[in-house]
């Protein structure tokens, strides 16, 4: 390797790091400062570190705020969302390694569901729970979004790559058609389950439009409700708007940083394939 191509080398490295932390800082200082006093925020030029500690804010969004509230129905939704990827990866499975009848036809029937926008069906939808009696209900939050067509179509192009000779050998040991999905299917599926498990947990922390259009009692709120909520009735207060979407954003990045080597194994085995 050159001079040349080591500076070159060094300079990258250089600009990444500088942009990475820029990147960082905003996450970094809103999360310092949902620890920071209601007058540190007037003071200029603004602190980063606090000078002074306190949870006043946090205590002060569980106990008057009902997050805890909101806490609770969203980690509801994103507990029936992984069950629904289960049914997801079940569908999938399915498409993939069972021949039947109108399978390529249906199939292409759920992926043409990828065109229509998401708002296009929430009045049919919503009409649909509507005479089913499950309006401002958690299930009726919740039964929507059980299932996706782009989970099925992941979870149908990674497992067609699996051998059917290694599923008929399991066949022939006499393992059930359940135990092969469990057992077999799954632990080989582990990429992709950790892709689609991010995405699944996203969506589900982030649920706003759907809670707020079916839900008509603050019970049912979800934490992405709530913090849209606080912005409106405490505009004022930055430490509660900072704690509040602490709680929102850091959740979401420990998930990614805890599975993003299954991303990146996803990534090496679909180049080697």
């Amino acid at each position: 390797m050159t001079i040349k191509q080591k500076t070159m080398q060094w300079l990258a490295g250089i600009l990444l790091t500088v942009g990475g932390f820029l990147m960082v800082l905003p996450f970094l200082w809103m999360i310092l400062s949902a620890f920071k006093p209601e007058p540190e925020f007037a003071r200029f030029p603004p602190t980063l570190w606090p000078e002074t500690f306190t949870l006043e804010h946090y205590f002060e969004l569980f106990e008057r705020m009902n997050f805890g509230v909101y806490l609770r129905n969203t980690l509801i939704i994103v507990f029936f969302s992984f069950l629904g990827m289960l049914l997801n990866a079940m569908a999938g499975y399915g498409f993939a390694k069972y021949k039947f009848k109108g399978r390529e036809p249906l199939f292409y029937l759920v992926l043409a569901t990828l065109m229509i926008p998401g708002q296009v069906t929430m009045i049919p939808v919503y009409l649909i729970l509507n005479k089913m009696g499950l309006t401002n209900t958690m299930t009726g939050i919740v039964l929507p979004s059980l299932v996706g067509a782009f989970a099925i179509f992941l979870f149908r192009q990674f497992m067609s790559t699996i051998p059917d000779e290694l599923l008929e050998a399991t066949r022939l040991d006499g393992a059930g058609e359940f135990r092969i999905f469990l057992q077999i299917v799954l632990p080989i599926s582990v990429s992709v389950l950790a892709v689609q498990g991010i995405l699944t947990f996203i969506a589900g922390w982030n649920s706003f439009l759907w809670p707020l259009i079916i839900a008509n009692d603050a019970k049912y709120y979800t934490l992405s409700v709530g913090l849209q909520l606080l912005k409106g009735q405490y505009s004022s207060n930055y430490g509660l708007q900072m704690a509040g979407s602490a709680v929102m954003v850091v959740p979401i990045i420990i998930v990614f940083l805890l599975f993003q080597r299954y991303i990146m194994d996803n990534y090496t085995i679909s180049g080697i394939k």
